[in-house]
């Protein structure tokens, strides 16, 4: 596996390395071990979630506030997404920054969404499956989002909005400097 870090150096790409031949291929999407490695510290993954959408739905942007924060570790089984990973650390240098990703069924990225950022992905192929680890349960009274369309934030959706397919909530959500429900640069959330 190949762990690339990004501009947002907490937010990781990781490419497996794929075995292919004529009767297909073979690829570990997963292992705690060389993560730990290349982290220096252990995540302990508890639940895996999968959906299946069309072209031009978005979810997020989401999170879930400490206790119950969640690292994801994404990848899309079928289809394409671009997955978007958005800051939200008061304090740190890149508060409000975002990382995004092409993820794919055929380039098999994944990317690693670390406690203190808001994610989302938007499905730019129909029959789009993607899957995703998490650390932490859900938790319906820890759930925030921010509005993906929040100007300050300047995510590029590759798509123009009229064409977007969003949840009733997610169309709703508070801006980024709206909320007081963030999270602090500097805190260990994983204490």
């Amino acid at each position: 596996m190949n762990f690339i870090r990004t501009a947002i150096s907490d937010v990781i790409i990781i490419e497996p390395k794929v075995h292919g031949d004529s009767r297909g291929y073979f690829v570990e999407t997963f292992r705690a071990d060389k993560l730990e490695e290349f982290l220096a510290y252990k995540i302990n993954f508890c639940q895996d979630n999968e959906s299946k959408s069309s072209r031009g739905v978005l979810r997020g942007l989401h999170y879930q506030l400490a206790p119950a924060a969640q690292t994801k570790l994404v990848r899309v089984i079928q289809g394409r997404v671009l997955d978007v990973a958005v800051d939200i650390r008061r304090g740190s240098p890149t508060f409000g920054k975002h990382v995004s990703v092409e993820l794919s069924g055929e380039n098999k990225r994944q990317l690693l969404i670390p406690r203190g950022f808001a994610h989302a992905f938007l499905v730019l192929e129909d029959e789009t499956v993607f899957a995703y680890k998490v650390d932490n349960y859900y938790s319906p009274e820890n759930d925030r989002g921010i509005l993906f369309s929040d100007e300050a934030l300047g995510i590029d959706w590759q798509v123009p909005h009229a064409e977007l397919n969003l949840s009733a909530k997610d169309k709703v959500q508070p801006k980024l400097n709206e909320t007081n429900d963030l999270f602090e640069y500097g805190v260990d959330y994983y204490a």
